[in-house]
């Protein structure tokens, strides 16, 4: 692998964006550009960062090592798939499909291909500034709500695979048993997606996991109580405060480290270790972004199935 790397990425909206700012501003990568099926939206973020938009995908895939899909959820599988037959190591943001097995045929044409898969539930490296990912001791329950204001963004998908799914990727991150049921209740949005949803999972170590997510809340509000054995943790993402009552040293200052400042960043950095072969995995892999996905679609069934 050359010591600098070309990124790219597919999708010119606000994660797009973003992932685009990430390749421009390292000193080991060049920015190539962006592809969107609208060359003006491309064109907008990519003459910022000094990159080309690109009109069509396989031309970008042609002149990049590493790409990050950012397009609208309901691409991403297919998306990637082109760009991992291309060779190209792929960084997915979530969820990495709308579907367990069009996820596992992106597992499995990465492992076939030898390429790097990372799928972006950065928020882990938060998890992993604030040191939830080393407590020795399981949890018995999880309360979190993700709370925002409407917005068009994401609308291909319900406020499940839109924002519940991060936080059913950090309950599997500190859970050491698999889910065994779901429960759900939601309300719709005017166009008929899920917009607002209450979910129970269970685990098998006994593990409860209870999710709250909205796209139609009047203030963004994003918060967590962890109970332990041992005792709580409550977690305020809004204000990067946390209170702790468990024995477990947490980083107080963990709002100040560079994962909790750009957890993005962090992530995407991550990809780019495991790509150059520095890093054993990027800081999510496939298998656990399917995990994810696998249970946030049990949740959709569970809301299907509501009376």
């Amino acid at each position: 692998m050359s010591e600098t790397l070309r990124g790219g990425v597919i999708g010119a909206g606000v994660f797009g964006g973003h992932h685009a700012r990430q390749y421009a501003r390292l000193p080991s990568v060049t920015f190539a550009g962006v592809y969107d099926t609208h060359p003006d939206r491309a064109a907008k973020v990519a003459m910022l960062l000094g990159g080309r938009a690109f009109a069509d995908l396989e031309h970008l895939l042609e002149v990049v090592d590493v790409v990050t899909v950012a397009s609208p959820a309901t691409h991403h599988a297919d998306q990637a798939l082109a760009a991992i037959a291309a060779g190209k190591h792929v960084y997915i943001e979530k969820p990495i499909a709308i579907g367990v097995a069009e996820a596992e045929k992106v597992r499995a044409a990465a492992a076939r291909a030898g390429v790097v898969v990372a799928c972006g539930h950065q928020e882990r490296v938060v998890f992993q500034a604030m040191g939830l990912l080393d407590v020795p001791e399981q949890p018995l329950l999880l309360e979190a709500l993700r709370h925002g204001p409407p917005s068009e963004r994401s609308r291909d998908v319900s406020a499940v695979l839109d924002l519940m799914v991060h936080d059913i990727d950090l309950c599997l991150a500190i859970a050491a048993s698999e889910p065994v049921t779901a429960e759900a209740e939601g309300v719709r949005g005017p166009d008929g997606v899920w917009d607002m949803v209450r979910a129970e999972a269970s685990f098998e170590s006994g593990f409860t996991a209870i999710l709250d997510v909205s796209r139609q809340a009047e203030t963004r509000r994003r918060t967590m109580r962890i109970v332990y054995p041992s005792g709580e943790v409550e977690i305020d993402f809004m204000a990067r405060t946390f209170r702790n009552t468990t024995p477990y040293p947490l980083n107080a200052d963990f709002a100040d480290t560079p994962a909790a400042t750009d957890p993005l960043g962090t992530s995407v950095e991550g990809f780019l270790q495991a790509v150059r072969g520095l890093a054993p995995r990027p800081v999510v892999t496939p298998d656990e972004a399917i995990a994810a996905l696998d249970l946030a679609i049990a949740v959709e069934q569970a809301l299907e199935d509501a009376p």
